[in-house]
């Protein structure tokens, strides 16, 4: 313990000192040129290590496995578009398809509900009440998505060969006389998707909740009181006054939430592995590199998935301009 703790600070200090030591001398060798190319090439000298971290560790790995997905499963052989016509012609790509739109769906929708309506009701109380019950709801950010899938599996856990019931959800149920039911296979209805969602909803309602606050006592106090002289009732404000002039905030909250999504992998990996139809697309491709070794296969799977992501994180990068813009 001792000296991973010691050989991180050295880590800290060598990152700290030595990029501190880079620009210095950067920044000293740019000031010897004339004053006019100093002007013009200090810019790019600051930003260059930033640029080229960027491009070593993202850029030229996306383009990598880009590449890659055109290959064969190792890699050696040029196929075309052979990966993806399999992927899309596998049952088990598409039913992990169909329930990462469920996902994508149902868990940014209920999280900015559920923000929203907390954080109306938080600020009707107290400053001490408004403090305690903000911090509990926002308590689950602290939490990994393994830690909270493996708290969950014991609310869903079910004893069938005894009376005892270690599971919240079965606990309740046998209480009323029911029989423990196997939560996490119940696919009919994808009810252990819900139940799977419902943990990343748990997890990211507290960060809704404290966005959505702000912005809603950013609302001017004129436009509220100028609504009620109107004669409008508590609920024609909130939507006709209040949800207008916070819906940009809603937008960056849903696609921040929407992006995590369609990344989500850790909490279907801890409680099921993509077993009783909970097959997601990151799951899937983690199974396609580390457990059959199709390296072709899980790229193509990561190049859908960057596909589907890359529009979001451009209409999410243009929202923040234009709510930037709107101050």
């Amino acid at each position: 313990m001792g000296i991973k703790l010691l050989g991180a600070v050295i880590a800290i200090i060598a990152g700290v000192g030595g990029i501190t030591l880079l620009y210095f001398l950067l920044n000293a060798l740019v000031e010897r040129l004339p004053g006019p190319w100093e002007n013009r090439i200090k810019p790019y000298i600051f930003i260059a290590p930033a640029v080229l971290v960027v491009g070593l560790f993202l850029v030229y790995p996306a383009v990598q496995t880009v590449v890659y997905s055109f290959a064969n499963d190792e890699s050696t052989r040029f196929i075309g578009f052979g990966n993806y016509v399999d992927l899309f012609g596998d049952a088990g790509f598409r039913s992990a398809l169909l329930n990462n739109v469920l996902w994508i769906v149902i868990v940014p929708t209920l999280s900015v509900v559920v923000g929203l309506v907390v954080a109306i009701f938080a600020d009707r109380l107290g400053p001490r009440a408004e403090s305690f019950s903000k911090s509990l709801i926002f308590l689950p950010m602290a939490i990994s998505f393994v830690g909270a899938g493996t708290i969950w599996d014991f609310v869903y856990d079910a004893n069938l060969t005894g009376s005892q019931q270690i599971g919240l959800l079965n606990a309740v149920v046998t209480a009323f006389g029911g029989e423990p039911v196997v939560w996490l296979q119940q696919s009919q209805f994808s009810i252990n998707d819900f139940l799977l969602m419902n943990i990343m909803v748990w997890l990211q309602a507290g960060f809704a909740m404290v966005l959505l606050s702000a912005a809603i006592k950013n609302v001017p106090d004129d436009t509220i009181e100028a609504a009620r002289i109107d004669g409008a009732n508590e609920v024609k404000i909130f939507f006709q006054v209040v949800v207008p002039q916070i819906w940009p905030t809603m937008i960056v909250v849903f696609t921040t939430i929407l992006i995590l999504v369609m990344k989500i992998f850790d909490i279907v990996y801890v409680l099921t592995n993509g077993r009783s139809d909970t097959e997601v697309i990151a799951n899937l491709f983690f199974k396609q590199l580390f457990e059959f070794g199709n390296n072709g296969t899980a790229a193509a799977v990561v190049v859908v998935l960057m596909l589907a992501v890359i529009p979001l994180m451009i209409y999410q990068v243009r929202q923040f301009r234009l709510e930037e813009q709107g101050r």
